[in-house]
């Protein structure tokens, strides 16, 4: 079932009253949509989540339900923090994960992982493809969301990945500058190693730009789509095979170098389909 609800109230009410008779859903089950993030309200001119079921609201207030049994039914992947830095945390974000929700739940996403479990505020700092794994960094205050952002948006950060292609590459620092939508994309490719058994191979990707599927567009542009990337190349028994393991920049937030890499029980890669 998929429906949305929209509405403004008419006089005071508690939250999961007024949906539940809008939406004609049982209470339980918009108590469970509401923890989940598909609830929104307008809270001091702000579109805001809210989770809190027995809030009371006053008229006017509007309310809007994104309900999808399919999305709300989902279980999260386990994250992991790596490092808690402060003003920031350094987090694995599995294959299959979110970096943030959408209207219809944020629950399955790595940012509400983070919130729940550090049990802090929490701000995105930059994006890993839902069906990549890796790296990912978290900012616990604006001013540091701000200034992290900026490293990768200002191209000053180092960002490494692995990629598990197929067919047998052989190549060392290959520069692909192929644009993606309109825009410029550098990516930097060198040879790990050639899998001949299952003609695959595992490569070294550094990119100088951060596009939208950058990796996975560059790479099935030259002919050797990722393993497992149903959009460029095609689906196998195993997930997208691509992992963002290394990290390197100067910290704006303590002046330092900052060098950090997934451990190595994370940095792997599926050799078979």
């Amino acid at each position: 079932m998929r429906t949305s609800i929209d509405l403004t109230l008419e006089h005071t009410a508690i939250a999961v009253d007024a949906l539940s008779e809008a939406s004609g859903l049982p209470k339980q089950r918009i108590k469970d949509a509401m923890n989940k993030g598909a609830c929104w309200w307008t809270h001091k001119g702000k579109q805001v989540r809210l989770r809190k079921a027995k809030r009371e609201l006053r008229a006017g207030t509007r309310l809007q339900l994104f309900y999808d049994d399919t999305v709300l039914g989902r279980k999260p992947e386990k994250a992991e923090c790596l490092e808690d830095r402060g003003r920031y945390s350094v987090w694995f974000k599995p294959h299959g994960m979110l970096a943030q929700g959408s209207q219809w739940g944020d629950h399955c996403s790595l940012l509400r992982t983070a919130e729940t479990g550090l049990r802090r505020d929490c701000f995105l700092i930059h994006r890993l493809d839902a069906d990549a794994a890796g790296l990912m960094l978290i900012a616990h205050d604006p001013k540091a969301a701000g200034a992290l952002s900026q490293c990768f948006t200002g191209r000053t950060i180092t960002k490494d990945y692995q990629a598990r292609v197929r067919g047998l590459l052989n190549t060392d620092d290959r520069r692909v500058d192929a644009m993606i939508d309109g825009k410029n994309a550098i990516s930097r490719i060198t040879t790990i190693r050639v899998e001949e058994d299952n003609e695959t191979s595992l490569l070294g990707v550094n990119i100088e730009t951060g596009r939208k599927h950058q990796i996975r567009k560059h790479l099935a542009g030259i002919g050797h789509p990722i393993v497992g990337d149903r959009l460029y190349g095609q689906t196998a028994r195993v997930p997208l095979q691509l992992l963002a393991y290394r990290l390197e920049f100067d910290c704006p937030l303590t002046r330092q170098r900052v060098q950090i890499c997934l451990p190595e029980r994370l940095n792997s890669l599926t050799n078979t389909e």
